[in-house]
């Protein structure tokens, strides 16, 4: 017993977030989702799985940052799962280089000023409020993932990683890119899924 206690204080369970950016839950994204929850699980993890499809939430930040918009029970919990998060794990596919709207909307609505970030008065500094956790963003796309880095400079991991973890404290954000997907055989899809689970073995000690 005293030896098992000493292993978990060395490498305590790990709390992960996964942030299901896809509008169908039954998508690859969604068995991407499943393989990398019950990987973690299996190695130790605490794990928790956000299907942002099944929350009810308004898209819209209707007056920008200038007012205060109510968040909806939902958002919330996203928030509070957020907080809770040793590492985030966010899932999705790349639409016209960028995120899914539904995703979009999340973030506009939840990382809000007092929550992911917060000015100094009169400064050009911020205080970064989400330091302290580690992201992994997981990306299906059509097109190869060197073309989406060489021709449209990854635009939707570039705002992802950098101007909106990175800018509230998130660090590291490793990518992975499951490209080309459209001509993928079954095959190719269930060693993908072996790959995302040995990933969240991995994560879950870190």
């Amino acid at each position: 017993m005293l030896f098992e206690a000493l292993l978990w204080y060395a490498n305590p369970m790990r709390h992960i977030l996964i942030i299901l950016g896809h509008p169908n839950t039954e998508s690859y994204c969604g068995a991407i989702a499943h393989s990398y929850s019950e990987a973690a699980k299996a190695a130790g993890a605490q794990v928790e799985s956000v299907a942002l499809a099944r929350l009810q939430f308004d898209l819209i930040l209707h007056k920008g940052y200038t007012a205060i918009q109510e968040l909806e029970p939902d958002l919330i919990h996203l928030q509070n799962a957020i907080q809770a998060a040793d590492h985030i794990v966010f899932i999705f596919p790349t639409w016209w280089g960028d995120v899914p709207a539904l995703m979009k909307g999340a973030i506009d609505r939840v990382i809000l000023p007092g929550f992911g970030f917060k000015y100094r008065k009169g400064l050009p500094r911020w205080d970064k409020l989400l330091a302290g956790k580690s992201a992994r963003i997981v990306t299906t796309m059509d097109a190869p993932s060197w073309y989406y880095h060489l021709v449209y400079r990854s635009p939707g991991t570039n705002m992802l990683k950098r101007a909106l973890l990175h800018f509230c404290g998130i660090r590291p954000v490793r990518t992975t890119y499951i490209d080309r997907l459209r001509g993928r055989s079954d095959v190719w899809r269930r060693k993908a899924l072996e790959r995302i689970a040995a990933i969240a073995r991995k994560e879950s000690r870190m």
